[in-house]
């Protein structure tokens, strides 16, 4: 296990995680932030935000194994991509988890 990937993986994937909370945040207080959003505004609005996080999070989790992939480090590539979505993955389960818990 390279820890230097498995460290650069851990980065990203919280980034990830941090971009979704926040973005979560404005979603759940949107109307009480912006105000009421019933014009075409609104609807632009939310499609620029799915741009632009489309954008980041694909960058966050594609960037470090595009870089590797081009330098001609394929395995690094591969691995640490793998690396990140199987974190993705860890962090959804807990969140899921802790949800179901603490909403019952």
């Amino acid at each position: 296990m390279d820890k230097v990937l498995l460290k650069q993986a851990s980065l990203d994937s919280l980034g990830v995680l941090i971009y979704c909370a926040l973005i979560a945040y404005l979603m759940t207080n949107g109307q009480t932030i912006f105000g009421n959003a019933n014009n075409v505004f609104g609807g632009i609005a939310i499609l620029m935000l799915f741009v632009v996080s489309a954008a980041i999070v694909g960058w966050l989790v594609l960037g470090g194994p595009l870089m590797n992939y081009l330098d001609g480090k394929k395995k690094e590539a591969l691995t640490l991509l793998s690396y990140t979505v199987g974190i993705l993955f860890i962090l959804t389960a807990i969140i899921l988890i802790s949800f179901t818990i603490f909403n019952r």
